[in-house]
């Protein structure tokens, strides 16, 4: 079996950066500031290289639509879609913290932090899921524009 190479590196991406957030939370945990700084902007580093990778991917390549069974295409897809918000709603409460960290607005960067990275951590989880059903159980589908792929229009 064989894997594509950019949503394999893509993949990998958002694990380390996921990884990095809980490295980030716990050091934070045992008051070291400077090294949850380095941890959390390592983190962040990791999703931006993820994105441009995968905004690349779509407008270059498209994107692959699910190949796996007809019967699951259904239950795919809402799986997707639910990734699909988690994932943009963890992007922009990432913004939001990262900027409050840097301005220091710790009351902010406090109250939102923890749940960027509780909903950070579902985006990863569900976003390797996405990867491992498109790529690994089964064989990708046709690749195609994003709507298409997503909705099957």
């Amino acid at each position: 079996m064989t894997v594509p190479f950019l949503p394999t590196l893509s993949t990998f991406f958002i694990i380390l950066s996921a990884v990095f957030v809980a490295i980030g939370w716990n050091l934070i945990k045992k008051r070291k500031i400077e090294a949850h700084k380095k941890a959390m902007i390592t983190a962040a580093v990791f999703a931006v290289l993820f994105f441009i990778i995968y905004i690349s991917r779509t407008i270059v390549v498209g994107n692959t639509s699910f190949g796996g069974p007809e019967s699951l295409k259904l239950y795919y897809t809402i799986f997707l879609v639910f990734h699909i918000i988690l994932s943009i709603i963890g992007a922009i409460l990432g913004v939001v913290t990262i900027l409050s960290g840097f301005k220091n607005n710790l009351q902010r960067h406090r109250k939102v932090g923890p749940i960027t990275s509780i909903i950070w951590f579902f985006s990863a989880i569900t976003g390797v899921m996405v990867y491992l059903l498109l790529y690994v159980f089964y064989t990708g589908g046709q690749t195609t524009s994003m709507f298409k792929a997503i909705f099957g229009l």
